[in-house]
């Protein structure tokens, strides 16, 4: 081993025992159900479907006694016929183990994106006994938004593949929200609901998170009967296996959203509507919401707890979000306890033991409601230490520092990351670095995890392997020399020209430290053409453009390599993107400037070159295909009746998200397909109504231009294209060409 590779292995090395109290020790309390032997075979299976036969190589087993406090632990060390022991307290901790293992001695890497697995021969020899060990009683993982953005269209092999990722990266507590609504249909029909007030109730698949979260209402459906089988399959399979590795899932609970068909059967019942959510109107997005004081609020939420235990097991940890991104009714802190009160009994009336698991996301989003007595009074309605608080943006606005560690409930410290799923290079590696020790810290901290909360996955994996090593650390790492390893081990290669590229993205487009920045994901070529578009990005684009250039000339002999190949096209993607705020201002100022040869010649380039050519990169990787997301969606559906309306559901959330583009391109993506038949659609219509325009000395309308490019946008939505779900095209070929058109031009425009 290199010496810059054991000084960043040494953290891991050093145990320290951190136990956070609790009022009533329920939290020490929440314990793996699987046995021994079950957590030690899983791992041996992971390990399996991971290395193939290079698995016999290693030794697990799992004794919980090994715990320290509760605490996740595992010990690894070499036999002498070259075989690696993995003891560890539990499934996760021997798999987290073994990665460590992996990485930091064999050089490997395994990501969303690809794998890097080339296996030394035989396995470098451990001195000793190494010891790792988590100082964090929990590792959370997931948004409730992820079940839409990414994993909506997920089949079982696809789940397994996530459910090993989270075992290898460390989580032991991660959401488990799938197959809900059926059990909330046979709640509600037992209550006399009928058909057509549910189907007026559930949204389409790609739009459930809202629903659960009582923000939308009918929008992409009729939800179908075989969805509810199917996500039921699939649920009891996940539920199997997160246990089976000594995972503690978060089930749903009820928080008192009704469909509008309760008033009918129970008019007396204490049941307020609120106004729309976001931009929608209320035809879909007015929630009715059962007072939890109301008796009815008890029978309705243990009717579907109780199923929840009986189908689904429990660990008594569940998930449930009062006023996500909806006003209260009252300001009133008396109010506001007895809410929170109430929905907590609810719980305990059918598990005694039972913890809730709240986003502290609205206490960020609604700040000049929640003022230290509302925030004090929701969060005291529930016992201390009988609620635990996911400071879900704490990367970049945490929350525990102006609640004073929410007032005594235990919290986790979470990464959110990304919003909508986008595709951009973004992150706050300073912040991760830093942020879960200083919370530790804090004045009387209830820190008792950590967190990985994006929106949306698939995406950024360098970012989600550093937060997941924080888990596992009792001090920052030396980022510079991090970022050196990582490169190393996800390429299998020690080329200077790959760390030092690692070295710039991690001081420039992944070190943005911008309080609150969401506008990672408004990229000028996903964002419907306008002249007020916002340009400025939070790194200094010479940084990104230096890091494409040493990418790109170590590409011959790297890109046969998945994750280099993968990375080629992302660093590439976002070159472009950054040249194309550059023409896009030449096309804007040319406008304004009634230049018209200079907007002819900008935004033809635009058009007619490089939104084509970044199309043809991003065809040429598996991982940037349009028609791999359609393809999952239709796969789910019964008859082509279920086929298509899974095609709409899966088309509108990455453009319109809404009927009438409510939110649109939020959930933007840079995938082929959408980059030629939806971007670049736009963008011409929006260069040819600019030149027409200047032409005929007409102003430029914003409305006018709505009004027709909607049509583009909608015409997407419903046009039933089928597009490729296989790569075409040699990737180092077009990166190359489209290296050598477009470098000098990012070269020219820093000077």
């Amino acid at each position: 081993m290199t010496a810059a590779r054991v000084s960043a292995l040494l953290p891991l090395l050093v145990v320290l025992a951190v136990v956070a109290a609790s009022a009533d020790g329920a939290l020490e309390n929440i314990r793996a159900t699987a046995d021994d032997e079950t957590q030690s075979r899983a791992v041996a299976e992971l390990l399996r479907r991971l290395l193939g036969d290079r698995a016999r190589e290693f030794v697990v087993s799992v004794n919980r006694s090994l715990s320290a406090g509760g605490l996740d632990v595992c010990e690894l060390r070499s036999t002498r016929n070259n075989r690696v022991v993995a003891v560890g307290s539990s499934g996760v901790a021997a798999a987290t183990g073994i990665y460590n293992y992996l990485k930091y001695f064999c050089n490997c890497h395994v990501s969303w994106s690809g794998d890097q697995l080339d296996l030394p021969r035989p396995l470098p020899p451990l001195t000793g006994v190494l010891r790792i060990q988590s100082p964090h009683r929990f590792r959370y993982y997931q948004n409730v938004c992820t079940s839409s953005y990414s994993m909506v269209w997920w089949d079982w092999p696809r789940w397994q593949r996530e459910i090993d990722w989270m075992a290898l990266n460390g989580i032991n507590l991660p959401l488990a929200f799938l197959g809900q609504e059926a059990l909330w249909q046979e709640v509600y029909m037992s209550l006399g609901l009928n058909q057509t007030e549910l189907n007026q109730f559930f949204t389409g698949p790609a739009f459930l998170a809202w629903n659960r979260m009582g923000n939308l209402f009918a929008w992409g459906g009729p939800l179908p009967q075989s969805w509810h089988l199917k996500q039921l399959s699939l649920q009891l399979k996940i539920l199997d296996r997160m246990r089976a590795f000594g995972m503690i899932p978060v089930l749903p609970a009820f928080a008192g959203i009704v469909p509008h068909g309760i008033t009918r059967l129970f008019p007396q019942a204490n049941v307020t509507k609120l106004a729309p959510w976001s931009r929608f109107n209320c035809s879909y997005s007015c929630a009715y919401v059962l007072d939890p004081r109301d008796p009815l609020f008890r029978r309705i939420g243990s009717m579907f707890l109780t199923l929840v235990v009986r189908l689904f097991g429990t660990d008594h940890v569940y998930n449930t979000d009062t006023f996500n991104e909806q006003t209260p009714a009252s300001s009133d802190p008396t109010y506001l306890s007895s809410i929170s009160h109430a929905i907590f009994t609810t719980m305990t009336s059918v598990d005694p033991q039972a913890v809730w698991l709240m986003q502290a996301w609205l206490f960020i989003n609604e700040p000049d409601f929640w003022k230290p007595p509302q925030v004090k009074a929701l969060l005291h309605g529930v016992p201390l230490g009988r609620m635990i608080v996911l400071d879900l943006f704490a990367d970049s606005v945490p929350a525990y520092s102006f609640t004073q560690s929410f007032y005594g409930q235990p919290f986790i410290w979470c990464m959110l990351h990304n919003f909508g799923g986008n595709r951009n290079l973004f992150g706050t590696v300073e912040s991760v670095n830093l942020g879960p020790f200083e919370a530790l810290r804090f004045p009387n901290s209830t820190l008792v995890g950590l967190g990985m909360a994006p929106e949306g996955i698939e995406q950024n994996p360098v970012v989600y392997e550093l937060m997941s090593e924080m888990a596992w650390r009792k001090e920052p790492v030396n980022l510079v020399k991090w970022a050196s390893l990582y490169a190393s081990r996800r390429y299998g290669n020690m080329n200077e020209s790959l760390t030092a590229a690692w070295r710039l993205l991690f001081r420039s487009v992944y070190n943005c430290t911008i309080p609150g920045y969401k506008n990672h994901n408004r990229d000028p070529l996903v964002r419907r053409p306008s002249l007020k578009l916002k340009t400025d990005v939070w790194y200094d684009p010479a940084d990104l453009y230096e890091a494409w250039k040493l990418l790109f000339e170590a590409a011959p002999s790297l890109v046969s390599v998945e994750t280099f190949r993968y990375d080629l096209v992302d660093v590439t993607r976002q070159a472009l993107q950054l040249l194309a705020f550059e023409f896009y201002k030449e096309i804007r100022d040319s406008f304004q400037a009634q230049k018209l040869p200079e907007l002819l010649v900008a935004g033809g380039v635009l058009v007619y070159d490089l939104i084509p050519e970044l199309d043809r990169l991003l065809s040429s990787d598996q991982h940037f295909l349009l028609g791999v997301w359609l393809e999952q969606a239709r796969s789910f559906g019964l008859d082509e009746q279920e086929a298509q309306l899974y095609d709409i559901n899966a088309r509108n959330q990455i453009t319109l998200w809404g009927p009438d583009g409510e939110i649109l391109d939020y959930a933007n993506k840079d995938w082929a397909g959408l980059m030629e038949d939806y971007y670049l659609q736009r963008w011409g219509l929006f260069v040819n109504t600019l030149v027409e325009c200047l032409d005929r000395g007409r102003p430029f309308k914003q409305d006018t231009f709505n009004q027709a490019v909607f049509q583009v946008e909608n015409g997407f939505v419903y046009n039933q294209r089928k597009y490729p779900s296989k790569p075409r095209g040699d990737t180092y070929e077009i990166a190359r060409l489209i290296f050598l058109k477009y470098y000098p031009h990012a070269l020219k425009r820093l000077k």
